[in-house]
């Protein structure tokens, strides 16, 4: 019944990411949403009566009933944002969807993710740089997402299945259709390393003011957004802005000045929203990121590894695992607070645990 609310409470008109966030702070779960009274819902700070009206009459109870057996038929995943395998790095997100739908095979936290966006009419340099990239990449234990558009979102997820890298698209419109149709194909492979993700449920169609709210997605599951190619407007700048907005970094590959889809890029660049790069070196030089060592076979060392707290243990195995990682990485993976997270990095660091190295990246000693 939980799920079947779960859905109910995202198909009432004018409850929204943050409303709902706030339903669910006063009334403490889903479920209590819909059996509170109208005067319990009507103290609720900015949720009016209109609202009200909706929840109490519950007639979006049966909408649900039909999507739960839309997704069961489909083996759809639904992915509600207090899950643990809701995505990590997009629950950090204030305006983060409270519901995701999920076909596919690929974890949605991966230890490193890569959004790739661009123009829909992808030149011939921008395939290029796009095929360089991926392919470079491909040693780097990541995941690549990107929208499923024309040009270079689907050149992005090609390469990613050439390459044997798993690849998300993140859908406009519910998971009963795709577009455009022209990719159902490269859909249908991505299916089976990778996946695809939307927030609309069945029956939603690709309206044109979807994929603003889409777009945000793509930024906010990757750890960078690299825009390839990008005129002075259109969704690849949006997705940079938004990647921005969430603290996330973003880069941008430059063109001729005179190249209509290069434009965007160049101004992102100029204007310091986007680092510039060259090739995928630059990508991974920014990012700090090395390429994994086969695993092998680590002792453990009983005085040490025993005199820890229950989170520096935490914290150690992670490590030893990765052999080094950023600040932001840990983090996530734990998914904890910087904060908390600081002073744990300290104190190991003073008991001479861990390695304090530039651009916050710690390893063990």
């Amino acid at each position: 019944m939980t799920m079947l609310k779960q859905i109910a409470l995202t198909k009432i008109k004018g409850i929204g990411a943050k409303t709902a966030r706030t339903l669910l702070a006063y009334c403490g779960s889903v479920d209590n949403i819909f059996d509170a009274g109208k005067k319990q819902l009507l103290s609720i700070p900015h949720i009016g009566k209109a609202t009200v009206e909706s929840i109490l009459s519950k007639n979006y109870l049966h909408e649900a009933e039909q999507e739960l057996a839309f997704l069961e038929k489909h083996n759809i995943e639904i992915l509600w944002f207090e899950d643990a395998n809701y995505p990590h790095r997009l629950k950090q997100c204030e305006d983060a969807p409270l519901l995701l739908y999920y076909k596919g095979t690929a974890n949605l936290n991966p230890y490193r993710c890569v959004s790739i966006v661009g123009t829909r009419n992808a030149t011939a340099y921008g395939k290029r740089l796009c095929e360089q990239l991926v392919s470079t990449l491909q040693e780097y234990d990541i995941q690549i997402v990107s929208g499923l558009a024309y040009g270079i979102d689907v050149q992005a997820h090609r390469l990613a299945l050439k390459h044997n890298i798993p690849t998300i698209g993140v859908l406009g419109h519910g998971l009963d259709r795709i577009y455009p149709s022209a990719h159902r194909d490269v859909a249908s492979r991505m299916l089976e390393d990778g996946g695809l993700l939307t927030e609309y449920s069945s029956g939603t169609i690709p309206d044109r003011n979807n994929f603003p709210a889409r777009n945000r997605i793509i930024a906010g599951l990757a750890d960078v957004t690299v825009v390839v190619e990008a005129a002075k407007k259109g969704g690849a700048l949006i997705t940079a802005e938004i990647a921005n907005s969430y603290n996330r970094d973003v880069c941008a590959f430059p063109g001729g000045i005179d190249q209509e889809y290069s434009a965007g890029c160049n101004y992102l660049i100029k204007t310091h929203r986007a680092h510039l790069i060259r090739h995928a070196e630059d990508l991974i030089y920014l990012m700090g990121w090395e390429r994994p060592k086969p695993k092998q076979e680590t002792i453990q060392l009983p005085l040490l590894t025993n005199s820890l707290s229950k989170d520096e243990q935490r914290v150690y195995n992670f490590l030893q695992e990765r052999e080094h990682a950023r600040v932001d990485e840990i983090a996530l993976h734990l998914d904890w607070p910087t904060s908390k997270l600081a002073m744990i990095l300290l104190e190991m660091e003073m008991n001479s645990v861990l390695l304090s190295l530039p651009g916050k990246i710690y390893k063990i000693l």
